[in-house]
């Protein structure tokens, strides 16, 4: 009859199978891999609301025109190593018993906080961090004692560290 032999081997067994679909099971597979590193790595770079945005920028120029005239300037130490924070502020305006210092990464709004600074002599406040910092960072003061009144405080000081290179910051106004 016949001397061809049936071969009933399953498909993911044969050589052909492998050599069409491999490389295409491969390209899907890290398809998804490069999507999801894409998602969950984003950077929090571009604000979604730009109106908003926009009325915060007067706000602080405002506020940035109030510590000029004032003549208010602070500076900031770190201590990484027992996470506390020392602030000096001197100026002509009158200092609050207590402060809050923004601290805003310029690449994970995630990794934000702010620290509660009290006065422990005249001028002189000290804080403590919630977590290890490294690397930049933006930094804002503000003389209230409350987060959600950043934008409505009397004066801001602001300015940048990068803690790999020096622990301690000068914080001045931006109309200066």
């Amino acid at each position: 009859m016949s001397d061809v032999t049936e071969n009933n081997v399953p498909a993911y067994r044969q050589f052909w199978f492998w050599l069409v679909f491999g490389p295409l099971v491969f390209i899907i597979f890290f398809s998804m891999c490069t999507v999801y590193i894409a998602l969950k790595g984003a950077d929090d770079l571009v604000t979604d609301n730009y109106y908003k945005s926009g009325v915060a920028i007067n706000q602080t120029l405002h506020q940035d025109e109030k510590a000029a005239a004032l003549h208010m300037d602070a500076k900031i130490t770190f201590d990484v190593v027992s996470r506390a924070v020392t602030v000096v502020v001197t100026g002509d305006a009158p200092l609050p018993p207590s402060m809050i210092l923004f601290l805003d990464n310029p690449v994970k709004k995630a990794l934000d906080q702010f620290v509660l600074v009290r006065e422990v002599t005249p001028g002189n406040y000290r804080g403590e961090l919630g977590q290890k910092l490294e690397y930049s960072w933006y930094l804002a003061l503000v003389p209230t004692a409350n987060a959600e009144q950043r934008k409505d405080a009397d004066w801001l000081l602001t300015g940048e560290i990068n803690l790999a290179k020096t622990t301690s910051a000068d914080l001045r106004s931006r109309a200066k």
